[in-house]
This record gives structure tokens, sequence and C-alpha cells, in this order.
């Protein structure tokens, strides 16, 4: 049985629609104009307990509303949706006790106290057990490296850091399902892969089942083999990463750094020139090509540096696009 059943989700918006100057103003007094908007129109699928699943689109697809809808922060215009056999929306103690929502952009902890502080509050507010609690904590402080900082001020943290404690924070009471909305986001490399690490770690730990969305195509490679796909609130794609890597994205991005300028129609002999910003050149070449092309660029080309990446989810999302109106 499924954990997550999302049935004909939609979730409307309304926004009021005013004329510009004066006299605009003036007649939003007597008759106001909305415009309604659908940020989630119409999507449905099911999440088996202990899967690790991405759910990926491009800004204001929909996927933020989504994760709102599931725990509980916004109530949906129509459809059905269950996330352990609770109506999120109702709110009931049982179903917060047993999820937890993290945000990128938002913080839980506060500013002006150390993380610890924060997480002894939490401990009264869900009523974690003495013993569970200083279990948990252990165990998460241990799989983030941060003992030696939990009395540090909130506000003294790096980044990377305060969004460790926030984690933390957020899995204190071990919940059984955990929606991610960029955790990563504004993270350097390093500290996103230890974020990734320990995501990884506590899915397979605790057997919880997490939802994570991510504008970086790395963090959705290493921790999900299912992705779910919505652009314009609709769903468009729902299965493997492989699959959907495969099927949409049949290119490379080879980003090269040239030590002296390079003749612009060589480079377009082997592939699409993407970005041209000397000595920053990007080109995208088929899969079955790349690396040919990047063993030719080595041999014949004044190359100081080279790196292969797949597209970005954007660049995914487009194809999907371009191959759904074809």
């Amino acid at each position: 049985m499924a954990i997550i059943s999302v049935h004909n989700l939609v979730k409307s918006f309304q926004s009021y629609k005013k004329e510009p100057g004066l006299l605009g103003s003036l007649k939003s007094l007597v008759k106001r104009e909305y415009t309604e908007k659908e940020a989630v129109d119409t999507i449905s699928f099911d999440i088996e307990e202990g899967e690790l699943v991405g759910f990926i689109g491009p800004n204001g697809a929909g996927k933020t509303t989504t994760l709102k809808c599931l725990s509980g922060l916004l109530y949906p215009t129509s459809g059905d949706v269950s996330v352990m056999g609770f109506t999120p929306y109702n709110r009931k103690d049982a179903f917060l006790k047993q999820m937890s929502i993290v945000m990128g952009q938002k913080n839980q902890l506060w500013w002006d106290l150390p993380a610890i502080e924060s997480f002894i509050l939490n401990k009264e507010m869900y009523e974690i057990p003495k013993g569970e609690f200083d279990k948990t904590l252990e165990e998460l402080t241990e799989l983030l490296d941060v003992k030696d900082i939990l009395q540090v001020q909130v506000r003294k943290l790096s980044l990377g850091q305060r969004m460790k404690m926030e984690l933390i924070g957020s899995l204190l009471h071990r919940p059984k399902v955990l929606f991610l909305d960029e955790p990563t986001i504004g993270l350097d490399v390093f500290m996103q892969k230890k974020l990734r690490d320990f995501i990884r770690e506590y899915n397979r730990r605790y057997h919880a089942t997490v939802i994570l969305t991510s504008h970086y195509m790395q963090d959705v490679k290493e921790l999900c083999s299912r992705v779910i796909v919505i652009n314009y609130g609709k769903l468009i794609y729902d299965g493997s990463l492989k699959d959907i890597v495969k099927k949409y994205s049949p290119e490379k991005r080879i980003i090269v750094i040239f030590s002296e300028r390079v003749e612009r129609n060589r480079l377009e002999r082997l592939g699409r020139i993407e970005e041209e910003d000397f000595p920053k050149i990007t080109l995208s070449v088929p899969l079955q090509n790349y690396k040919k092309v990047a063993a030719k660029l080595l041999e014949d080309f004044p190359v100081e540096d080279l790196n292969i990446e797949d597209p970005a989810i954007e660049g995914v999302i487009r194809d999907i696009f371009a191959n759904e109106k074809s």
C-alpha cells in the first residue's frame, strides 16, 4: 500500500489584477479584477514506503506548492491527498509527529540562540522521550559532524552548518515521511555532497520515505532512482531517472577552458556551441560521441581544463516538451 497517494490534485490561486497609474488605482476601488492560476493542475502519483523520489521541474512548475499540500501547509482546491493514511490539511498531531518538511530558504531555528536550544524546544513540542532524544541527537550530529558547534549561535554558523542544523531540527522526531525542498541550495560542491550522503544514510537507516526537489541534477542523480517531472502544474513524467536521461537528454555538455583563442568554426565541427565566453566554451555533443570529442579536444586544441556534465534539469524538461509537441 502506498504511503503517499495523490489523485487529481488541483491547487489554484487568485491574484489581483490592476491597471497601471492613478486611473487604474481609482478603478480598482470600484471594481477589482482577479485572475486565477492553477499552480498544480490535476496531478496523480503514488509513493511506496521507503522510496526516495526526485520531484523536479523549473521555477514556478508547482513543486513547492505540491509539497505544501502534502505536508498540510496548503489546502487543495480539489482532489484527494493521503499521507500515511492522514488527510494532511487536517494537521492532526499524529500526522505532524510523523512527517517533516525542510525548505532550503526557510529557517526554523532561533537565530540568536545556539542550535541545541532549538533542539530542546523541539523535544518538548514533539514530546520526544529524553532517552530517544539523546540517542537520535547523538546519531544525527555524528552523521553530520557538527557535535563541536551545537553551542554556537545559529547566526554565527556558515550556510552549510546552518543547513545541517536545520536538518537535525527537522529529524529529531524521526519522521517517517520527509519533504526536502531545495536542501542544498546555495551550498558549495563539498557541502552538497555531505548533505546528499546524509540524506541517503537517513533514508537507509530509518527506512524513511523522502521526496526531494532540487535544481541540481547531481542531487537527483546520486539519490533518486525514480523521478517525477512537473511543469506548469502538470505531471509530465513519472519513472526512472535512467530512462528520462536516456530518452530526453541524448547530449552531454563539454565545458572547456582554452589557454589561447580557437577558431569558432573548428569547434562547430565538433558540436553545438551552447555558451561562449573566452577562454570558457561550452559544447553540446551527442551522447554517443562525447568521449571522442573530448579526446579530440585534448589532442588537437590548447586545452587548459575540461569538464563533462549532464544537461541541467531545465534543459531536460525543455527536451521533454520538444518531444511531447512533436
